[in-house]
């Protein structure tokens, strides 16, 4: 590959639903540069993007991937992000470090929720936006019917720069709308031709609409507009451009993968109006105080640059990043900024899909990846010394859905906490931990799909197979009113014997979860003893009555007892006191209490109903809404965290993937008669298999 300046460099991301031809256009891309010497297919299990081999067994994308294409004398990475949401953090890494958008959909589905979703995205991080319609070659399609509908669920913004001549249902040529010329793919070459008549009254419409956008981009152009003087094709080409980097336009292109047509004029389109790194939106460095301010990135800096993604594989890890500052070459040693460790770079690489190529140099803006750094990971910054930089990092959403993991052989356990911290490298958002009340290892992640590769991966990669079951909620146990129990430890064995004996009152304590105290008169129990007694309580407190759960907001008043004055000891009061408990805590009423959380789900006004419905079902309760001023609505309400377990994957099927939450615990709450009973059983089941282990 070429070398190349920040000038003629293009960092642009792919993105929206799974199925709509993302990753075929990329095929398309590579095919059509002479990148690939065939076009793969999805369907095949042989493109260069989709590589894992949870990808090719599953025929969709679940990592980025970058593919730098080579067109007219610049170098375009193209970062293929995934369309399923439960990958969004992928989709955060490949924004973080792209210059502008594609938004992909097919145009004979129209926009979907997930093409939608990615042009807000975008417009929350105030990215340039193209689109790209795609699939003209499949029955039904219709790209006319596919521009009004994106015109009117993503506004004015959207102009066609591209439009297809149709021959019946598919496309046979298209027309570039700005240079006025159309052209046509015989096999894998593109030939220009006239502008069929039948298409230049629309091409006239849509020129008509650029020249205004491009008018407003500058005052010169906006005076020559008003005089009726035509633009030439480079004052278009730069309106266009303005327009793209200030977000007023968003071009629209479109094509086939399979038979090529429209790719090459989305690279042109690429170049022309997409801006390069060094004239794109300004970075962001972060101070200690988390303060942001602006950074260009500098061609003539001291390197750095900020690692946006990691592979992780049982021989290490595979650090990629963008080059911020300077240029970045074999043999640099380089401060990680988070760590404060030096960290010294061995060969450097450009990425194509699987295939790493060794360069001695990767330049400011451009895209490269790093192996076997001893301590950095996603997210950090690496400059050389006295640059003191740290990049603005992703912010990555929070887990929604959890599965407790087992492995299924002996001695997994170490294989499962090895691929797990391996995996969490490459994957920022999956977390895990080990519940010390339930005994279960819990890993969470975006869905249910997200965690069943996790456990492919585990099995695939790290050779380890697991089982996987609902995690277990931790409930609690209370009292509710005030009993009185005696205990009493007697044991004689010849020699010195054991004797304690507590008299115990026992009542709910709200303002903590445990308390102790005394009354006793006449030293029938000496002081020395009372430690004995409260530690016996709390240690009973571990395991309550009903279900084995812990025991909270217990008041236990040590009021009397007895003792010898040879037999009594430490551990004979401790004994008695947790006979005192056994006697008089099922005596106090006691109830299964389960934690409750905050809920703040965000949906579309037109699922209102159905939500608070479906809340009202899982014996939530709804404490407010609020609209977001985007057609959206965020309900906050109060609920059980065991009716929540698989909120995640029902919400999207109820939103249509529009839905969206976070859930914060915030106490426990008594729990009805009914699921107390079930709650009671189900642990007593639990118990008999551990008993059966």
């Amino acid at each position: 590959m070429s070398a190349y300046t920040a000038e003629k460099i293009r960092n642009i991301c792919l993105l929206g639903h799974g199925g709509e031809g993302k990753t075929s256009l990329v095929e398309s891309m590579l095919y059509m540069t002479k990148g690939t010497d065939r076009l793969g297919k999805v369907s095949e299990g042989n493109t260069v993007s989709d590589y894992d081999p949870e990808e090719i067994k599953r025929q969709f994308s679940i990592s980025m991937t970058i593919e730098p294409v080579e067109f007219d004398g610049h170098k375009i990475n193209v970062l293929d992000c995934p369309g399923y949401f439960d990958f969004v953090g992928e989709v955060l890494e490949g924004m973080r470090v792209a210059d502008a958008g594609i938004v992909t959909f097919s145009a004979k589905g129209g926009l979907s929720v997930g093409s939608q979703k990615a042009w807000r995205m975008l417009c929350e991080a105030k990215k340039p936006r193209l689109i790209y319609i795609s699939k003209l070659d499949e029955e039904n399609a219709d790209y006319y019917k596919a521009v009004e509908n994106a015109r009117e669920k993503l506004g004015i913004s959207v102009c066609p720069v591209v439009i297809p001549v149709m021959e019946g249902d598919k496309a046979g040529a298209i027309v570039d709308v700005v240079a006025k010329k159309a052209y046509m793919m015989e096999g894998a070459k593109r030939t220009e031709i006239p502008v069929p008549d039948s298409i230049v009254d629309r091409m006239e419409t849509y020129y008509g609409m650029l020249t205004e956008s491009v008018a407003e981009t500058s005052e010169e152009l906006m005076e020559k507009y008003f005089s009726g003087e035509e633009f030439t094709l480079e004052e278009m080409r730069e309106g266009l451009h303005q327009g793209v980097l200030s977000g007023d336009v968003a071009p629209v292109f479109c094509g086939s993968a399979f038979t090529g047509i429209g790719t090459l004029a989305l690279l042109r389109g690429i170049i022309d109006y997409v801006p390069n790194p060094v004239k794109a939106m300004a970075d962001a460095t972060v101070d200690a105080e988390g303060k942001e301010t602006p950074f260009e990135l500098d061609p003539a800096g001291k390197p750095a640059f900020f690692v946006f993604n990691t592979m992780a594989d049982q021989y290490g890890r595979f650090s990629y990043f963008k080059v911020m500052s300077g240029d970045i070459t074999p043999d640099l040693t380089l401060r990680n900024a988070r760590s404060e460790i030096d960290e010294k770079l061995g060969h450097i690489y450009t990425i194509k899909g699987k295939k790493s190529t060794e360069v001695d140099k990767i330049c400011c803006g451009d895209i490269g990846a790093v192996a076997k750094l001893v301590d950095t990971k996603t997210n950090d910054t690496l400059c050389a010394a006295g640059a003191d930089l740290v990049f603005k990092k992703i912010e990555f959403p929070r887990t929604c859905y959890s599965l407790a993991i087992s492995a299924k052989a002996k001695g997994g356990e170490d294989k499962i906490a090895n691929g797990i911290a391996r995996l969490k490298d490459e994957d920022p958002i999956l977390t895990s931990v080990i519940n010390p009340e339930t005994h279960q290892q819990v890993i969470s992640g975006m869905g249910d799909i997200h965690l069943d590769v996790i456990c492919s991966k585990l099995k695939n990669k790290f050779g380890v197979e697991v089982a996987t079951e609902s995690a277990r909620i931790a409930y609690r146990e209370k009292i509710r009113k005030k009993v009185q129990a005696e205990g009493k430890h007697k044991k004689q064995s010849g020699g010195h014997g054991q004797y304690g004996h507590v008299k115990m009152e026992f009542e709910p304590c709200e303002e903590q979860n445990f308390l102790f105290e005394e009354r006793v008169f006449g030293g029938s129990v000496p002081k020395n003893f009372f430690p004995a007694v409260e530690k016996g309580i709390q240690e009973s407190m571990v395991r309550g009555v009903l279900a084995g759960y812990p025991l909270v907001g217990l008041k236990a008043t040590l009021y009397d007892g007895s003792y010898h004055d040879v037999d009594s000891n430490e551990l004979s009061f401790k004994v008695a006191a947790r006979l005192a408990y056994k006697a008089g805590i099922p005596q106090a009423n006691p109830v299964i209490m389960e934690p409750y959380a905050e809920l703040k789900v965000t949906v579309p006004e037109k699922y209102m109903g159905d939500i608070i419905g479906d809340l009202n079902k899982r014996r939530g309760r709804v404490m407010g809404m609020d609209p977001t001023g985007d057609g959206m609505q965020v309900i906050t309400a109060e609920v059980p965290m065991a009716e929540m377990q698989s909120y995640a994957i029902e919400l999207r099927s109820m939103t249509r993937g529009w839905g969206a939450f976070v859930m914060d615990f915030i106490r426990y709450e008594e729990t009805p008669p009914v699921v107390q009973q079930k709650v009671i059983e189900d642990a007593k089941a639990f118990n008999l298999a551990d008993d059966d282990e």
